[in-house]
């Protein structure tokens, strides 16, 4: 993994911009969180409906704290045995968090990656990441970056190259609540 790519990756979501890069089992597109026009491009570029939401990925879990109601013991216990690693949870949202990013929800869906390239990005950033598959909706999931330039050429800033992981299918999502698995 080159330092100056993850650079790059990072300066672009600084000024604002979709990027794709590497996770467990697809490219992803991501954008900052808090930039409101970054999330409606996003959302503009997947033709996805603001009210699936989107996932966000972190690092470590400082990164995602931001963004949640805090954490009974027996949640924490929960994610953390499953952290690092390809599960997403479903978690209350604080309030005033975007309804781009929880959708029509007061949950929001959010992961600590295991994707070392992931991880690296994240931390250059300095906070957690929009991460939601690389692809128009209703069609399969990126896995190369070539694949990425194909299906959105110069709609995107960046590509950061690398490897996804050896993941088949996208991370499970479940609600942190009620345990019930809404993707697997």
């Amino acid at each position: 993994m080159q330092s100056r790519d993850i650079k790059q990756a990072a300066k672009c979501l600084q000024q604002g911009k979709i990027i794709a890069y590497p996770t467990e089992a697809v490219y992803g597109l991501g954008c900052d969180p808090y930039n409101e026009t970054a999330l409606k491009n996003l959302l503009k570029l997947k033709q996805r409906s603001w009210q699936k939401g989107l996932i966000l990925i972190a690092a470590d879990y400082a990164q995602l704290e931001p963004f949640l109601q805090p954490l009974t013991h027996e949640l924490e216990t929960k994610l953390f045995a499953s952290w690092p690693g390809p599960i997403t949870w479903l978690l209350p949202a604080k309030s005033g968090i975007s309804h781009y990013l929880r959708g029509s929800s007061d949950k929001l869906a959010v992961r600590v990656t295991a994707h070392p390239q992931t991880i690296a990005l994240c931390q250059r950033w300095g906070k957690a990441l929009v991460s939601t598959s690389a692809n128009s909706s209703g069609t399969p999931a990126v896995k190369t970056a070539l694949q990425v330039q194909h299906e959105f050429g110069n709609k995107i800033a960046y590509i950061l190259p690398g490897q996804v992981g050896d993941r088949q299918n996208p991370s499970e999502i479940r609600d942190a609540l009620t345990d019930e698995v809404l993707r697997s």
